[in-house]
């Protein structure tokens, strides 16, 4: 991160703006991607292959990214500038000895992806897992993978409409850990139930050996009108412009046993072991264009707050909950409208120590490749406490210009 103390100029929106103009007829393409499963079934990326006994995909994909935040929000002087590579991955997916057996690897290359700016060592694997598919309705994976959360952590970075998740997202997820995974797909007369579960360390990723604390994942999704074209449901936006109206409503829970982390996969060492649990609730909507998704996340806690032997420190989890909607609209030209609100409501445990945040954005995509290829502006406020007056000390306006490039 980088500070100054300058005016922002009009010029990076400008620019932005006329890159959109620009491509304003180009073409799109819609691909997705899971992180869920390894993708054996891809037109992109590079594939390797002998008979029927071995299969490798290579793909990768960057963010590059400049972003600026004003001090205040009657300061429009920059108090911050994102200026990075924000991801940059390489993925490998396949199976080997027979299609039933597949494996998928995620390593990552950039500092904020190997978790260097909260921790000193680097987290180059991002997934390694295994999977054993039964049939089409029943699998099992076992290795280090996303665990069955809330939908937007789950949802590829790559998928995503905004550069970044949201606030609620970003306090409140389940994220990566190492453990054992099992999905089922149940069709019915009332549409299909996906029930998906997992039993993980609850450290985070590349733990070391630790205590017998124990994670437990349950999440189960209601798709009543059939499945989104092209995995949409785990796809930001609704670049397939779907014909009918598809609908996915889901619940889940998360218990971490003796958590030593303040996002019990994330976050900074506990001074003491805490038990998390966290329930989660969100739905997705798509038709003809029109997107909407929405989700809930309630974290709870026996005590949040942890104290360095002095008591001159303090490191909490964040016990309360949070939201986050978006609401978009995709062209048929490949230009997407989009707009989130998201807000972090915390207990009163630790209101001393965190005040209510909220955020509003408003964002302009465009897809020249689907979401393999693709410029993405957005621009929003943030206010604590529930004021939003420009004047209120922490409120601030960002921006941010970033291009995804994959293939």
């Amino acid at each position: 991160m980088k500070k100054a103390n300058v005016r922002p100029s009009c010029f990076l929106i400008s620019i932005v703006l006329l890159l959109f103009a620009c491509f304003s007829s180009v073409g799109v393409f819609a691909q997705t991607e899971s992180d869920e499963r390894a993708l054996i079934n891809v037109k992109d990326g590079l594939s390797f292959s002998k008979d029927s006994l071995f299969l490798l995909n290579l793909r990768f994909r960057m963010q590059n990214r400049i972003g600026l935040q004003s001090l205040a929000g009657d300061d429009l002087n920059v108090s911050q500038v994102d200026a990075r590579v924000r991801r940059l991955r390489l993925r490998l997916d396949g199976y080997v000895l027979t299609k039933k057996l597949q494996y998928y690897i995620q390593l990552s290359f950039s500092k904020a992806d190997q978790e260097l700016e909260t921790s000193l060592v680097p987290q180059t694997i991002r997934d390694a897992v295994l999977y054993y598919n039964v049939n089409k309705h029943l699998y099992f994976g076992f290795g280090q993978a996303k665990l069955p959360g809330n939908r937007q952590r789950v949802i590829s970075s790559g998928n995503q409409q905004f550069a970044d998740r949201s606030i609620a997202n970003n306090e409140l997820t389940v994220d990566r850990d190492f453990g054992l995974f099992g999905y089922y797909t149940l069709p019915t007369s009332l549409g299909a139930f996906k029930f998906k579960t997992a039993l993980s360390t609850g450290e985070g990723r590349g733990a070391s050996p630790g205590d017998d604390g124990i994670a437990y994942t349950y999440r189960v999704e209601w798709l009543p009108n059939g499945d989104f074209k092209n995995a949409g449901d785990y796809s930001e936006g609704d670049i397939e412009r779907e014909q009918t109206l598809k609908v996915s409503l889901a619940a889940g829970y998360h218990q971490n046993q003796r958590a030593k982390r303040t996002g019990g996969q994330l976050g900074l060492e506990l001074y003491e072991a805490r038990d998390i649990g966290t329930f989660i609730a969100d739905a997705v909507f798509k038709y003809n264009g029109w997107a909407w998704s929405t989700e809930f996340l309630n974290r709870s806690t026996d005590n949040p707050l942890t104290f360095s032997p002095d008591s001159s420190s303090v490191r909490l989890v964040y016990e309360g909950y949070g939201v986050n909607s978006q609401l978009s609209y995709f062209t048929p030209s490949g230009l997407e409208y989009a707009l989130r609100y998201s807000i972090l409501q915390p207990a009163a445990s630790i209101s001393a120590y965190r005040l209510p945040t909220e955020e509003l954005w408003f964002g302009l995509n465009k897809y020249l490749n689907g979401h393999r290829i693709k410029l993405q502006w957005h621009t929003g406020y943030r206010w604590i406490n529930g004021n939003t007056a420009l004047n209120q000390g922490g409120n601030r306006w960002f921006t941010m210009f970033q291009v995804e490039f994959g293939i």
